[in-house]
């Protein structure tokens, strides 16, 4: 207890510093995840893209971020074991937090698209195991983790499938396309509102203050979901027929109008990854300010306070701004090639699939999901629309992943053990 009570703000200044450079690296490499499609496909600029992530992120961090933080704080390694010595905890997430965003500076300089969940998930894991024994790690919570890592990109690639399948039937087959998609595109512009609004206000904003019932929820997400849908329609109403020679059936014309739709799923793929990846950076800060906080009591459940939140959103808005811009491009035009309409179908397949997992407290891969969600709409043009070779190399830096961040954590468990005792 002494130990806490010596270095109590030592801990809290190193656990914001680390917390804060995690952010980082969840902004440099993530956020890619969440405008690589729109970039991509043209829909949007580099410049606008790093505009709309900016705010998004920011509020999807602050508003939403809450519910998968719980997770990442206390679901992994079981703090019951660790009241007799409450400052291995801290020094076990200090650890995490400076192994794994080590990992993503590394992987962001190599342009690799890799798994920030993976880098924090299997730090927390490798300190637990060999700093605490293999007691320690709560490993049926692990397995879930690790299920949903198989799940969500199989998820989002079947929802991608589905969506850019309905895209191709209802516009792309029809006499007009043009014409259908202005008939249709504002019905995937509500839908977006819609999801991303039902999981927010049904799991994200409690820590705001704003506790709505089921029913309350589904209602203000359908108000939601028509309001954006006007905005949509207002938007789309500037976009004219051009006739034009190399393009006998209008496609272009029809994607024109699906851009309009991608600044929409861009949006709300910067929200659902907010809500979902601040938690890989203050996940551990809050764990370490709680213990501290409390003289060593060590509680699962304590609540994460609004400003490190707010720490995580701004840290993960730098990463982006100074490094994002490297990794949007290997996601944007490496995997498949993308136009708006493709785009649109793997973005809102990704951002449904983050939103639930984020409403169910799963911490999930952002990257695996939106690959899956790419691979998914590769699939249903014919596989010989996917590039392996980059999906090769993506899947290869995933599987290092998890093995890197558990290593460096291992080695500043012992050097942390090593300076305060």
């Amino acid at each position: 207890m002494s130990i806490i009570a010596q270095h109590g703000e030592i801990f809290i200044i190193l656990a914001c510093l680390f917390g804060f450079f995690m952010a980082w690296g969840v902004g440099a490499n993530d956020v890619a995840n969440a405008m690589g499609t729109s970039v991509g496909s043209k829909a949007i600029t580099i410049k606008q893209a790093i505009l709309i992530a900016v705010v998004f992120e920011f509020l999807g961090a602050w508003l939403a971020g809450g519910e998968v933080t719980s997770t990442i704080r206390g679901g992994i390694v079981d703090p019951a074991l660790l009241e007799a010595d409450p400052q291995f905890l801290v020094y076990g997430m200090l650890s995490a937090l400076l192994a794994a965003a080590i990992w993503l500076l590394i992987a962001s300089a190599k342009g690799w698209p890799v798994s920030t969940t993976h880098s924090i998930v299997g730090a927390i894991v490798g300190f637990g195991a060999v700093g605490l024994g293999m007691e320690a790690v709560a490993w049926g919570k692990v397995g879930t983790i690790a299920s949903s890592w198989l799940i969500s990109p199989l998820l989002a690639g079947t929802i991608a499938f589905v969506l850019f399948r309905s895209v191709q039937h209802l516009i792309f087959e029809s006499h007009e396309p043009f014409a259908a998609a202005k008939r249709y595109v504002p019905g995937y512009v509500f839908l977006v509102g819609f999801i991303v609004a039902m999981v927010t206000l049904t799991k994200g904003l409690k820590h705001v203050g704003l506790d709505l019932s089921f029913g309350q929820s589904f209602l203000l997400s359908l108000l939601i979901g028509v309001a954006i849908m006007g905005v949509g329609i207002v938007m789309q109403r500037r976009i004219k027929y051009e006739r034009r020679a190399d393009d006998h059936f209008g496609f272009s014309n029809v994607e024109r109008v699906f851009g309009v739709l991608m600044i929409f799923t861009a949006c709300a793929m910067a929200f659902a990854h907010g809500s979902n990846d601040v938690a890989n950076a203050v996940g551990p800060l809050a764990a370490v300010i709680s213990v501290v906080r409390s003289d060593g009591v060590i509680d699962s459940a304590a609540l994460v306070p609004w400003w490190v939140l707010v720490l995580g959103g701004g840290g993960i808005v730098v990463g982006l701004v100074t490094y994002g811009h490297k990794v949007i491009a290997t996601v944007g035009t490496g995997i498949t090639e993308l136009t708006p309409s493709r785009g649109f179908a793997a973005t809102l397949a990704a951002a449904t699939t983050v939103v639930l997992a984020s409403g169910t407290g799963l911490p999930i891969s952002t990257t695996h999901t939106l690959v899956g969600a790419v691979l998914g709409v590769g699939l249903a043009r014919g596989m010989a629309a996917l590039n392996l070779g980059v999906i090769g190399t993506i899947v290869m830096s995933w599987l290092i992943t998890l093995p890197a961040g558990a290593g460096l954590s291992i080695l500043f468990f012992f050097t942390f053990k090593g300076i305060f005792g």
